[in-house]
């Protein structure tokens, strides 16, 4: 058994934060393949199904982000799980919007979420960094991450949440690699045209040059005493 949990801020106010990326992220595996329905659950809300062989608990703590261990660890200690089967997905500064990567263990790098869990249950757990951008400065970071996503970001959003999505299974089953490529898939995919070598589009053959018609033969109006005689030149 695996506990994927996204990380947010409960209640509809913070439903279209930055923070509430991780949220976004399990609600759409919920929705895509036919997890249960979500119930009240370990200070938040769980949703059951199967990724692949593997059995998930979706989690959403609903304690508030700096407070997510609570929620997380109860949840280990009830399964009897260990860190290693957690995986957290949570809203990046340090990566691009609509970039993902994923690592294990490491430190929190100020994200309160993942501060807390690491109180809980350790460090060792799995992370989906989900990237949002930078606002520039420390001091905007509060503010950018608890305002809405912009109308233009809702297509790479959009086309995140299908990539996480999509690779779900692979990542349920240990597979990481596999989970990236399926996100980038949908984020960046292989464009048809334009450039040498381009996927989808074979290379323009190099133009040959254009050669000079040969001249029309000339009718021959010389007279039959005139050919005999220059057949002898």
């Amino acid at each position: 058994m695996l506990i994927f949990a996204g990380l947010g801020n409960p209640g509809a106010k913070y439903a279209g934060n930055r923070h509430n990326i991780g949220f976004m992220a399990v609600d759409r595996i919920a929705a895509d393949h036919g997890f249960g329905p979500w119930r009240a659950r370990f200070q938040g809300h769980v949703a059951e199904g199967r990724l692949g062989g593997e059995k998930v608990v979706l989690l959403k703590p609903a304690t508030f982000m700096n407070l997510s261990g609570q929620s997380v660890g109860e949840a280990v200690r009830f399964y009897k799980l260990t860190p290693a089967d957690v995986i957290v997905f949570h809203d990046e500064l340090d990566l691009a919007p609509g970039k993902v990567r994923f690592k294990r263990g490491g430190g929190h790098a100020g994200h309160n979420g993942l501060r807390s869990i690491q109180s809980h249950i350790g460090a060792e757990f799995g992370r989906v960094r989900l990237g949002v951008g930078h606002p520039g400065h420390k001091d905007a970071v509060a503010q950018y991450v608890l305002r809405d996503f912009a109308r233009a970001d809702q297509e790479w959003l959009d086309d995140l949440l299908r990539g996480i999505s999509d690779g779900a299974p692979d990542l349920a089953a240990g597979e990481a690699p596999k989970f990236l490529n399926a996100v980038a898939r949908r984020t960046a995919p292989a464009r048809s045209g334009g450039g040498e070598g381009a996927p989808g589009r074979p290379d323009k053959p190099a133009p040959q040059p254009q050669q000079k018609p040969e001249p029309e033969p000339q009718p021959d109006r010389r007279s039959p005493l005139e050919k005999l005689r220059d057949r002898f030149r």
